[in-house]
């Protein structure tokens, strides 16, 4: 019996373990590394994969001439916009939703009819109604996060438990006080799984709109470097695509352990 709770504390021990905060940079030292020696080998060509300190010499040759900042600032200005607008309807219409039963039942089959439709494949057709500029490649953005934050709002909503509702409402809570105190803390966690997932469609959406429709953006210089087969400037967007994900992912997760203490 005693080896027996030994034997369960210590693998308690090793799940409650905490991981250094050195791991994630050793882990990305070491592929930048070998990923270095690879092409100092020239086992793969450079043309194929160019090195890490290739790259990191164009990127300052970029960031010197202006290029590299005019890319990322014009991607940022459509992505943060496209993202808050379809996180915030997203979310207040997954509340609607998910709290009030006519709107269940009229809208939600429309969002889950839509929601299988490639957003880019809209895109020639909100050109064709907003027009040549920001706007199709923001909107198309905005509807990419849109679908999977008002679907996991929904059903983040639908998972609250009843009981906190009827008790809520038992107590003399109104409709907005229910939805404030106990339905939206009660659908945080599945809104910000959302949110995560919207993260990387918007990227995704924003390249693509960027490759087809745009002069400036961090899309258009991958296409343009890709054309004249640059591949250590297109490696330079590439990487800085991957690099904006991670913040994203970052933030979200800061913001999701400030607004989601418990859990």
């Amino acid at each position: 019996m005693t080896e027996q709770r030994k034997t369960i504390t210590n693998r308690v021990a090793f799940l409650e373990q905490k991981i250094p905060s050195y791991a994630a940079v050793l882990g990305i030292s070491s592929l930048l590394i070998l990923w270095e020696i690879v092409c100092r080998l020239n086992i793969v060509p450079p043309l194929f994969l160019p090195a890490p300190t290739a790259i990191l010499a164009a990127a300052w040759e970029m960031i010197i001439s202006g290029e590299l900042y005019q890319s990322l600032f014009a991607s940022l200005y459509r992505i943060v916009i496209g993202y808050a607008i379809g996180a915030i309807f997203g979310i207040l219409i997954g509340l609607i939703l998910g709290f009030s039963r006519w709107a269940d039942a009229v809208v939600t089959p429309i969002v889950y009819s839509i929601y299988p439709i490639p957003k880019i494949a809209l895109l020639p057709l909100i050109i064709l109604w907003l027009g040549i500029g920001e706007m199709p490649k923001v909107t198309i953005i905005a509807l990419g996060v849109f679908f999977p934050v008002v679907i996991n709002t929904f059903s983040g909503v639908k998972n609250v438990d009843p009981m906190l509702i009827k008790a809520a409402v038992t107590f003399g809570s109104n409709h907005v006080n229910v939805i404030r105190k106990v339905i939206l803390p009660g659908s945080l966690p599945m809104i910000f799984a959302g949110l995560k997932l919207a993260a990387g469609t918007s990227l995704l959406l924003l390249v693509s709109a960027e490759m087809i429709a745009a002069q400036q953006g961090i899309g258009s210089m991958v296409l343009h470097y890709g054309n004249l087969m640059i591949t250590t400037k297109l490696m330079v967007g590439v990487l800085l695509l991957s690099l904006l994900g991670l913040i994203f992912n970052r933030g979200l997760q800061w913001l999701e352990r400030k607004l989601i203490p418990w859990k």
